[in-house]
């Protein structure tokens, strides 16, 4: 393995020292050595990986000097606009380094919303006309690869990749956290939700760690799954899944539970749902400030006032909450207004150590879900 120390180093002796992206779990070691070593200015979470290619074209727009954008693989989707018609030869023809976190690469183990993805990733990546390597984990050999593509980018003034495996980087522990005093744990605020659900209510849960403790929480109370749709991929999606069913089956009551950064990848699903006035509708994010899933790194989540850009494009009620007293108030509350509503749970980073995963297929989740929506 290579220390996250030797790779940002690498590239400042090049010359590159500006990175913006989406955290990844395969990149988190790298993503916390440059939180807590680079200026703020230098290193900035994107609300997604597409809004990354942006900010990275300013900068270079800007600069002439080469951008970083890190992600996992599942967001190559969203940079192929920008590839296809900002950054691309054929248009603007900008460098920009990708460094791109390999989930699910062929033949290692990984979970079902990485399989497709990791299969198609460097696929994609020759689709898009990106020259790219997969980085050792040799430190001599990466230096070489790393030469390679600044001299490329140069040259060219084309994007490069390096797609990153599992156990490229050493361990690094961020230490550049922000303090926060939330004391509520976000499963102890999802099982109190659940307890207030009604018979025939559905659940769509966001990607991460809300299915996963969605899903233990159900196992604890004896419950089966049928009423949830576990959102494994697709992040950021979840609230819109969840407007979907709403407009559909409007007798019946519809909850997303999402996380802070999910409803900023994608904030103006929020201007849409509002549009469509589901009164069905009751989304919940819970909120920790943080890319929980992926290492911990930031999010603007506590840093903004989400009930209020809630109420500003068209939500009929918001709420927030930090504490159980709170929240038990506002579900009573809520539970008798018109959708639709936003309710914002502020809670702790973290979670339990033996946190399990879902042990059913998402194909199976799907099914049961079709079918108790069908009742």
């Amino acid at each position: 393995m290579i220390s996250p120390q030797f790779f940002i180093d690498e590239l400042g002796r090049h010359g590159i020292d500006f990175y913006t992206g989406v955290p990844d779990s395969l990149l988190k070691n790298i993503c916390a050595y440059i939180t807590d070593t680079l200026p703020h200015d230098h290193n900035i979470i994107a609300a997604n990986e597409g809004g990354a290619m942006g900010i990275a074209a300013g900068y270079h727009l800007a600069t002439g000097r080469i951008p970083v954008v890190y992600m996992q693989n599942s967001g190559e989707g969203n940079i192929i606009n920008p590839l296809a018609s900002l950054t691309d030869k054929e248009v603007y023809c900008i460098p920009v380094l990708l460094i791109i976190g390999w989930r699910g690469r062929p033949g290692v183990h990984d979970e079902p919303q990485h399989v497709k993805q990791g299969k198609v990733t460097t696929g994609l990546l020759n689709t898009m006309g990106i020259d790219y390597t997969v980085l050792s984990k040799d430190t001599d050999t990466a230096a070489k690869q790393i030469k390679t593509a600044v001299d490329y980018m140069h040259r060219t003034n084309e994007c490069y990749a390096l797609v990153v495996e599992k156990e490229t980087f050493e361990a690094y522990t961020l230490s550049n956290t922000k303090a926060t005093i939330l004391t509520l744990a976000r499963e102890e605020a999802i099982e109190s939700v659940v307890e207030t659900l009604e018979a025939d209510a559905v659940v769509v849960s966001t990607t991460g760690m809300i299915s996963r403790e969605l899903f233990e929480i159900r196992e604890r109370r004896g419950q089966d799954h049928s009423r949830d749709f576990l959102t494994v991929g697709s992040m950021g999606h979840a609230s819109q899944i969840a407007l979907g069913i709403a407009l559909q089956q409007p007798q019946r009551p519809v909850y997303c539970f999402d996380g802070d950064g999910a409803a900023i990848m994608h904030m103006g699903g929020m201007a849409i749902a509002a549009s469509m006035k589901p009164s069905n509708l009751t989304h919940i994010v819970f909120n920790n400030g943080a890319h929980d899933s992926v290492g911990g790194q930031p999010t603007v989540g506590l840093d903004i006032d989400l009930p209020a850009v809630a109420k500003a494009v068209g939500y009929k009620h918001v709420y927030s909450a930090d504490n159980l007293t709170e929240l038990t108030e506002i579900l009573g509350k809520a539970k008798g207004e018109e959708g639709p509503k936003l309710i914002q749970i502020c809670v702790k980073k973290g979670n339990r150590k033996d946190l399990g995963r879902p042990t059913t297929t998402p194909q199976q989740n799907k099914e049961a879900l079709m079918n108790f929506l069908k009742r």
